[in-house]
C-alpha cells in the first residue's frame, strides 16, 4: 500500500509525534543512552506539554504546512530551522521563569534542537527522493502541464504510465486558487499561469503542455503569449469537441495552431433539432468541393441524410470530397456531380431527377481584388447563378433553400460584396413569392479557407518572408470552418423563411496581430527573423467589416452565436426590373455599365468604379 503524505493533517500528526521523541531522546542522550534518573524523567514529562504546545505553535507560525513533502526543498528546511529555533527560545524562557530550569540539564536544549531538526527534515527529503526515483530513471523532456483539471489529470496519468512517452511531467500551473500547492498524481500545482516563465526557469522545464480543452480563444491567446515569452516549445490538447470521441493521451497533443488562438469559443448546438430537420432528407450542396461546401458535406454526413448530392465545377475539389466521403462514410448514399450553377439546363435536370428536400447554396466567387476588374463574371456566377438554382428549386417544389452569404454584403464597397447582397435580396423576394423557404446565413472570414489570408501568410512564412499586410489597422472577423458549417445547419433548422441570420463572430482581430502570431507559432520572431510589410489597401477593400446594416435590427434567436438581422423591404417591381436589366447586360458583349447597374440594384453599394 502506498503512503500518501498529501494532507496537512497527516503531516501535522507526524511533526507532533516528533516533538516528544526529540525531547525525551535528548534526555536519553544526555545520560549516555542509559536509564534516565527518576527526578529528571519526571521533570521531562512535566515539561513535555509546554514543549509540545510551544513547538507546535511555532510550526504553524512559520508555515511548515504550506509546502508539500513531495517537493521539499531549501525554503522548507529554512522554515523548519526557524520554527525549531523559535520554539527553543520560548521553551527556555518560559521554563526559566517557571523554576529557573531546575530539573533540566543544560545540554538537553542543543540536543533537542539537533534531534528535532533531524526528525523533521530527514523524513521529508527521504520521501521526496522516494517519490522522484521514477522520474530520475525516465528519459524525456521535463514538462509543465498548464491546467490542473480533468484533461490535465488524464494527460499526466498517460505520461506516467508510459516510461517511453518522451515527457516527464514535473509540475502543473493553474489559475484556480483552490488547486495551488495541491498534488495531482504526485505532481504539484506549483503556481499560476502568469508565473509560467518563472516556473520554467526554476524547474528547468523544456516543454509546456497546454491541457485546457475548454479554453476560449481569449484565454488561449493569453496562455500562448506567456509561453512564447519563455522561449520553450509548447503543445496543446485539441478542443473539447475534438476530444469527445476519445481519451486524453500523449497522442492527443499537437502543436498550437492559429485556429486555437483565433478560433471561437465552444459552440453547443441543438443537434437534436438539426438531426430532426435534416436526417433522412435528400440534400444538395452547390460548391460542395470548396472550403465551406466540403466541410458542410462532412457535417451533413454525420446526421445520415437519405442522399447527399455534391455539386461543383472544379473537378479536383469534387474528386477530393467524393473520395473523403467514400472513405469515412462508406454507408452514406451520395453523388458527386460536375457542373456549373450558371448552366440552367444542367441545374434543372439535377434538381428534377434527384428531388432534394434542402439546398445549401455555397457556390460563389469570393476573391475581392480578383473580381473588381471582372464584374461580369462576378454577377454571372454570384447573382445569376443563385437566381438559376433558386428558380429551379421553386419549380421542383424544394422545401428549403439556404444561401451562404458574407459580411462583405453589408454596405459593400466591392463588386463581390455587392453581388452577394443582391443574392440576399433575391432570396428574400423569392421567399415571399413561393412555397420554398429561403434563408440566408451571413458570416465573416473563415480560418484556413481556400484563398484566405491564413494559407497566404503560411506560404510567405515558409518562404522566409516578408509577410504582406495591407494596412496596420485593418481588422476582420474570424471563425473556424467547422463552426461556420454547424451554424449554417442550425440556421436552416430554425429559419421560417425570408430571414438573414448573422453569425456572432465575437471581436474583430487585427490582421497584423494574426501575422505576428503565425510568425511566432512557426518558431520565428516578427520583425527579426521574418518582417511584415504594409502594401496598402487593395481595390474594393475596407478597413473594417460589418455584420449587419444600420437599418437591420439585430434580434436574438435563442441560440448562442446565432442572431437574426431583420430584413429590409424592397419594392418588387423596381428590383425585378433592375435585375432583368443587369441579367441582360451580362449577356451582351461590350457592356461597360454592369457596375452601374449593380449599384442601382444594391443602392448601398459604394465604390470608386
Amino acid at each position: 500500500m502506498t503512503i500518501r503524505f498529501r494532507s496537512r493533517t497527516s503531516i501535522f500528526l507526524h511533526d507532533l509525534m516528533m516533538v516528544p521523541l526529540a525531547w525525551l531522546g535528548a534526555y536519553w542522550l544526555r545520560f549516555n543512552l542509559d536509564e534516565i534518573p527518576d527526578e529528571f524523567f519526571y521533570s521531562a514529562l512535566l515539561f513535555l506539554p509546554v514543549v509540545i504546545g510551544i513547538q507546535v505553535s511555532a510550526f504553524w507560525t512559520f508555515g511548515l504546512y504550506r509546502g508539500v513533502w513531495r517537493f521539499s526543498s531549501m525554503p522548507d528546511l529554512i522554515r523548519i530551522a526557524k520554527s525549531v529555533s523559535a520554539g527553543i527560545f520560548f521553551i527556555t524562557g518560559i521554563l526559566f521563569l517557571y523554576n529557573r530550569l531546575e530539573g533540566l540539564p543544560r545540554s538537553v536544549i542543543p540536543l533537542y534542537m539537533l534531534i528535532l531538526l533531524a526528525l523533521l527534515c530527514v523524513p521529508r527529503f527521504v520521501y521526496r527522493f522516494w517519490k522522484e526515483r521514477d522520474i530520475v530513471e525516465r528519459i524525456g523532456l521535463r514538462a509543465l502541464i498548464v491546467g490542473a483539471g480533468a484533461a490535465g489529470d488524464m494527460l499526466v496519468r498517460d505520461l506516467l504510465s508510459n516510461p517511453n512517452s518522451g515527457y516527464i511531467p514535473v509540475l502543473f500551473a493553474d489559475d484556480q486558487a483552490g488547486k495551488l500547492n495541491r498534488e495531482i498524481r504526485g505532481i504539484r500545482v506549483a503556481g499560476r499561469i502568469e508565473q509560467i516563465p518563472a516556473l520554467i526557469e526554476q524547474w528547468e522545464v523544456e516543454v509546456v503542455l497546454i491541457a485546457i480543452p475548454s479554453a476560449t480563444d481569449t484565454q488561449m491567446r493569453r496562455i500562448v503569449e506567456i509561453c512564447e515569452s519563455s522561449k520553450v516549445r509548447f503543445q496543446t490538447l485539441p478542443s473539447v469537441k475534438e476530444l469527445l470521441s476519445g481519451a486524453v493521451t500523449k497522442a492527443s497533443l499537437r502543436n498550437v495552431s492559429i485556429t486555437d488562438i483565433l478560433g471561437r469559443d465552444p459552440v453547443w448546438l441543438d443537434w437534436h433539432g438539426i438531426q430532426a430537420s435534416l436526417h433522412d432528407k435528400t440534400i444538395l450542396v452547390t460548391g460542395g468541393g470548396g472550403s465551406i461546401g466540403s466541410e458542410l458535406c462532412k457535417q451533413l454526413a454525420k446526421i445520415q441524410p437519405r442522399n447527399l448530392i455534391v455539386f461543383d465545377q472544379c473537378e479536383f475539389n469534387l474528386y477530393k470530397i467524393d473520395a473523403e466521403l467514400s472513405r469515412h462514410y462508406p454507408q452514406l448514399p451520395h453523388l458527386a456531380i460536375l457542373g456549373d450553377v450558371t448552366q440552367a439546363l444542367a441545374v434543372q435536370q439535377i434538381i428534377d431527377s434527384q428531388k432534394p428536400d434542402v439546398i445549401f447554396h455555397a457556390a460563389a466567387y469570393k476573391h475581392v481584388p480578383l473580381l473588381e476588374g471582372q464584374a461580369r463574371e462576378a454577377v454571372h456566377n454570384n447573382l445569376i447563378g443563385t437566381k438559376i438554382v433558386a428558380e429551379a428549386a421553386i419549380a421542383s417544389n424544394v422545401a428549403r433553400f439556404v444561401l451562404i452569404s458574407t459580411d462583405k454584403a453589408v454596405n459593400p464597397t466591392n463588386v463581390m460584396g455587392a453581388t452577394k447582397r443582391a443574392a440576399e435580396i433575391l432570396c428574400q423576394n423569392l421567399d415571399k413569392a413561393s412555397n420554398t423557404r429561403f434563408t440566408t446565413v451571413r458570416f465573416g472570414n473563415v480560418l484556413d479557407s481556400a484563398g484566405s489570408v491564413v494559407p497566404l501568410f503560411r506560404e510567405q512564412i515558409r518562404a522566409g518572408g516578408p509577410v504582406t499586410v495591407t494596412h496596420p489597422d485593418i481588422t476582420r472577423y474570424f471563425m473556424t470552418i467547422p463552426e461556420a458549417c454547424q451554424l449554417i445547419m442550425l440556421a436552416e433548422t430554425v429559419g421560417k423563411g425570408g430571414e438573414v441570420f448573422v453569425l456572432d463572430m465575437g471581436e474583430p482581430v487585427k490582421i497584423v496581430y494574426l501575422a505576428e502570431q503565425m510568425i511566432r507559432l512557426s518558431g520565428k520572431v516578427p520583425g527579426k527573423d521574418i518582417h511584415i510589410e504594409f502594401v496598402g489597401l487593395r481595390p474594393g477593400e475596407k478597413l473594417y467589416e460589418e455584420l449587419f446594416h444600420h437599418e437591420e435590427q439585430l434580434m436574438e434567436t435563442g441560440y448562442s452565436k446565432l442572431r437574426l438581422a431583420q430584413a429590409r423591404v424592397y419594392e418588387d417591381d423596381v428590383w425585378s426590373s433592375n435585375i432583368r436589366a443587369l441579367t441582360q447586360a451580362c449577356q451582351e458583349p461590350g457592356r461597360h455599365d454592369i457596375v452601374q447597374l449593380l449599384k442601382q440594384l444594391v443602392p448601398e453599394f459604394k465604390s470608386d468604379v
